[in-house]
């Protein structure tokens, strides 16, 4: 993304430590996150804001009705569609100036060495035992990698006690 219309969309981040050369770098930034649940719609939604110019979506999963308390980047009339298919609608709506490209898969470790590659800095918004097999993969690519999230051992179910 270049040019005058780059320039009005991008003006408030340009700041004294951010300038147009800053601004650059972000357009031509690869970033992977994984997950596109709470914390990877945040993550997305500012990363689509602010420039970047590739971004990555990786999510198996389809939108349930009891997650959009959480998942504000998508909405009731989503309920059952892909997340990263979704998602990537949205966030070109938001900037049609930015790339992304969507993995409807879960990352393995038949998988995440290819996914992964391309990228130059990953997010992990999972909330499960991916987390190990993504750090795996970043550890031997030497990728930078940003995690968010619970805990493996938060996620297992715990017994509502209602009286």
């Amino acid at each position: 993304m270049t040019g005058k219309k780059s320039y009005e969309r991008n003006s408030r981040l340009i700041l004294k430590q951010f300038d147009i050369a800053a601004q650059q770098k972000l357009s031509d930034a690869r970033v992977l996150v994984i997950g596109a649940g709470g914390l990877g719609c945040a993550c997305l939604q500012f990363l689509a804001a602010a420039g970047t110019g590739h971004q990555g979506i990786v999510d198996d999963d389809t939108i349930m009705l009891h997650n959009l308390h959480r998942q504000v980047l998508y909405s009731t009339s989503d309920v059952g569609k892909q997340k990263a298919t979704v998602a990537k609608e949205k966030l070109l709506a938001l900037n049609p100036e930015i790339n992304i490209t969507t993995y409807t898969e879960r990352i393995t470790n038949k998988n995440a060495l290819d996914i992964i590659a391309s990228y130059k800095i990953v997010i992990d918004g999972t909330d499960n035992f991916t987390c190990y097999t993504i750090n795996d993969a970043c550890v031997l690519l030497n990728k930078p990698l940003l995690y968010g999230g619970l805990s493996p051992q938060d996620v297992t179910p715990k017994p509502l006690h209602l009286y």
